[in-house]
Order: structure tokens, then C-alpha cells, then sequence
């Protein structure tokens, strides 16, 4: 009894003791400044939500804006994949190239840039229907594109003058011909002869093949052997076609001057594409040559030499013009058709009588145009034909002939043609032209340029 009144006592004199410990901690303390108090108790206002049009829809930027968003659904970033449009890639192509080589084929150069059979016979279809494969000859060349798998994609074949037939191949092939507009270019050159007409052309920079011309139209005038004894002086003024810095065909003589000392002949060749050229001696009006083939080369003349196809020696009784095949073939002189068709080795031939005596004959012709009947007049300068290479030819070419009374005579020294050229009423206007040439020559010779127009020769 005793024991348990004991606890209780301790336990109320514990509760007491730290009763009197927290009350004395508490007065030990300062009071909290209101000012304090009052930060305590501070809450922020509530934030009002912001209005739905100032908000920035993510969602909205980069969707279609004619799509409006669902008000009760959160923003999104929806980013929407770019749509690329890349380059489609061209298949890789290979280009070759080369020129033509003698006795080769279009077929047999197509095998070596390794085309297939199939593939080479639509090309030479393709170039054939705008050029005759026929006349490929060396100095053409041939440029092939091809796509990665080997088939053709561009062919393209440059031919003479910088004409280039073009074929393109795809889903359908189309071919055309690309035509270079050229330069005209006049340029004239003066030389001294010492020893031939020829070697003096060639050292002054002349085209030396105006050699020939000048011997076709002062045949049987000027021996060129016995009267140039060397200190002739020759002027020589002319035409070249070209395409930038290259030469396109052959130049196109248009005056010449050539002083022997005891007289001067001059020839002045026409503008108007007609071959017909006027021959003065110390200015006056000597006589008119028609060439029938304008700026052919000269190859055979008249006289005893060995066939070319027979190989044995025989008479020549005419005068060879090489030219490209299809090159218009003019008459001479003015007179009548007297026959047209073949003879023998001559092929396709035409003929014209010149009075009752003389007759000019035209052979290896490969056309007559159309509408040409025997009977009809022409005149000096009229197209007859077409050069080619019928009969006994070993090319085409042109073989000219003049018969006087039915016996062959040298065209190229025979006065009879020149008679009949009947020049005599034009005196007047063909000593202007002379004149005109002159003042020409006298000009392109002092001048430091060359004058140049555009068109074609």
C-alpha cells in the first residue's frame, strides 16, 4: 500500500517538474513581430485562367488551317513529316566517238562501239531517211551515246560543211538535220610567180586549187608553161564560208588579175551562183566561160593518158570534173537539148548543139531534172543534170566534152563555145562589174580586215 502511493507521488512530481521546465522556456523567449506574423500568413491570389483566343494552339501551326482543333482536347505538338521531292537519278551514259576510215561502213563502225545488231540496223534507218549512206566517205565521223544498259540514246553523224544528222532514240526516234549558219568571209592576196601559178598561190597563202580555175578559164589564151617566164604578178580576191575558226566547203573565187607585162587578163566571176565568168584582156571584154560544175576540182584532161578502169592508154576526149555526188551540172553555153538517155560507158548522158557544128556532151550524170526534154533551149549557166557516177566510173564526176563537127576537141582551148556565148550586147554592164571588182580587190588589199556577212556562199 505504501509502495503503490509512493509511484503516484513520483509520477505527479515528474508531470510538475516538466511542466515548470516548458514554462520557463517560454518566458525565456521575445515575442514574434507582427509584421512577421502577418508574411506568414500571406497566400497568393488565385490566377485567372487566360481567355481561349490568346492562347497558342501547337496543334493548329502545323496542321492544315482548315481544320479547326477540339476545344475540350489539350495541345499538342503534332509535327507532320516534309514530303522531299528528290532529283530522280538520270541512268549514267557513255559517249564515243570517231571518224570514218577509208572502205569502212556505218554498220562496221556501229559493231565498234559495241551496239547490237538491232540496235545498228534502226540507226543507219534513223540517219538513212535524211542522208544517203552511200556517200560516207572518210572525214565523216560518227559520235554514239549510250545509257548505262548499252542501248543508243543520241547518234549523230557530221558530214560534209557542218551539216551534222542527228537521230535521237526513246519512245519514239526522231532525226533532223542541223545546218551551221556560216560567215561570209572576203579576203583577197597578191604573189609574184617564179616558177608555176600553183607553187606562187601556195607560198603566199592563196588557196592553191584557184590554179585550176585559172587554167580552165585561160585555156587556149595563156600558155602557162611558154608565157610565165617568171615576175608575173597575180591579184586574187575571194569567198570562204565559216563557222567560227573552221573553213566550211571550198572557197569561192570571185576576181582575178593576172599581169603578164605585155597584158593584163582579168576575170571576174558573177555573185549570182551562175558559174558564168567574164574574161577581160587590158579591160576589155574578151569572152564569157560558163564552168559546168561550179568549184569542182579539176582530175583528168584532154588527151592520151591511161584508163583508169581498163588500165590500158587510150584517147581522152573530154575533160574530168570531180564533185559530190548530186552537184548540179550546168550547160556551157547556150544552144538546144539534142539527146538525152545512156551511152555506154558514158552512163546517163545529155547533150546540147551549139549551131550546126558544135555539140556539147555532159555524162555520168546521175539525174536529169525533171521536165528537161530534147528540143528545149537553155542558156549559159541552165541546170541539165546531176553529177554521179554512171557508166565506166571509178567515182562520180562529170565528163565534159565539146565535139566540133562530130571530132572531140580540147574544151579548154576551143573558141567556138565562146561565140556562142554572145557577149558582145552585155559590153556595157559587164565593164561596170569589172570596175565594181576592181575597187574590190583595191580595198580588201589595203585593208588590215577582212569584211564578213552572214549567208552562205
Amino acid at each position: 500500500m505504501k509502495l503503490r502511493y509512493l509511484a503516484v507521488g513520483l509520477v505527479l512530481a515528474g508531470g510538475a517538474s516538466s511542466a515548470v521546465i516548458v514554462l520557463s522556456n517560454v518566458m525565456a523567449k521575445e515575442a514574434v513581430p507582427v509584421a512577421l506574423t502577418d508574411i506568414g500568413r500571406w497566400e497568393p491570389d488565385t490566377v485567372a485562367p487566360l481567355p481561349f483566343d490568346d492562347m497558342v494552339d501547337m496543334a493548329s501551326i502545323v496542321s492544315s488551317p482548315d481544320e479547326t482543333p477540339a476545344l475540350a482536347a489539350p495541345a499538342v505538338l503534332n509535327i507532320a513529316p516534309v514530303q522531299m521531292s528528290l532529283p530522280a537519278l538520270q541512268p549514267s551514259v557513255t559517249t564515243w566517238s570517231r571518224e570514218i576510215a577509208t572502205g569502212e561502213t556505218l554498220d562496221a563502225v556501229l559493231g565498234e562501239a559495241g551496239l547490237s545488231a538491232t540496235d545498228r540496223a534502226e540507226i543507219a534507218l534513223a540517219l538513212g531517211v535524211e542522208f544517203d549512206l552511200r556517200q560516207l566517205r572518210p572525214g565523216h565521223s560518227l559520235t554514239v551515246i549510250t545509257t548505262a544498259d548499252g542501248r543508243p540514246k543520241r547518234v549523230s553523224l557530221d558530214v560534209d560543211d557542218g551539216v551534222q544528222i542527228e537521230a535521237v532514240f526513246g519512245d519514239r526516234v526522231a532525226t533532223r538535220v542541223v545546218t551551221p549558219a556560216p560567215d561570209i568571209t572576203t579576203l583577197a592576196g597578191e604573189t609574184v610567180i617564179d616558177s608555176s601559178i600553183f607553187a606562187a598561190l601556195e607560198d603566199a597563202g592563196i588557196p592553191a586549187r584557184f590554179a585550176v580555175d585559172l587554167a580552165q578559164m585561160l585555156g587556149g589564151t595563156v600558155d602557162f608553161r611558154r608565157d610565165l617566164s617568171g615576175g608575173e604578178t597575180l591579184k586574187v580576191m575571194w569567198r570562204e564560208a565559216r563557222v567560227g575558226d573552221a573553213v566550211i566547203g571550198e572557197p569561192d573565187m570571185t576576181f582575178a588579175a593576172l599581169d603578164l607585162g605585155d597584158a593584163v587578163f582579168e576575170i571576174v566571176w558573177p555573185e549570182d551562183g551562175s558559174g558564168r565568168a567574164v574574161i577581160y584582156r587590158d579591160g576589155a571584154v574578151m569572152r564569157t566561160f560558163a564552168q559546168p560544175v561550179e568549184g569542182a576540182r579539176l582530175s583528168s584532161v584532154y588527151g592520151q593518158r591511161k584508163h583508169p578502169v581498163f588500165g590500158n592508154t587510150r584517147m581522152h576526149t573530154g575533160i574530168d570534173f570531180a564533185a559530190a555526188r548530186g552537184t548540179p551540172v550546168q550547160a556551157t553555153a547556150p544552144g538546144r537539148v539534142s539527146f538525152i538517155g545512156t551511152r555506154g560507158g558514158y552512163g546517163r548522158t545529155v547533150e546540147i548543139a551549139h549551131g550546126s557544128d558544135t555539140m556539147t556532151r555532159y555524162a555520168h550524170l546521175s539525174a536529169v531534172p525533171e521536165g528537161l526534154s530534147i528540143g528545149d533551149r537553155v542558156t549559159a549557166g541552165d541546170v541539165i543534170g546531176n553529177v554521179g557516177a554512171t557508166g565506166t566510173a571509178t567515182g562520180p564526176n562529170l565528163h565534159y566534152e565539146v565535139r566540133v563537127n562530130g571530132r572531140p576537141t580540147d574544151p579548154l582551148s576551143d573558141d567556138r563555145l565562146n561565140e556562142a556565148l554572145e557577149a558582145k550586147g552585155d559590153d556595157a554592164a559587164n565593164l561596170v562589174q569589172l570596175a565594181s571588182a576592181r575597187s574590190g580587190l583595191e580595198r580588201s588589199l589595203a585593208s588590215a580586215h577582212v569584211t564578213t556577212t552572214n549567208g552562205r556562199l
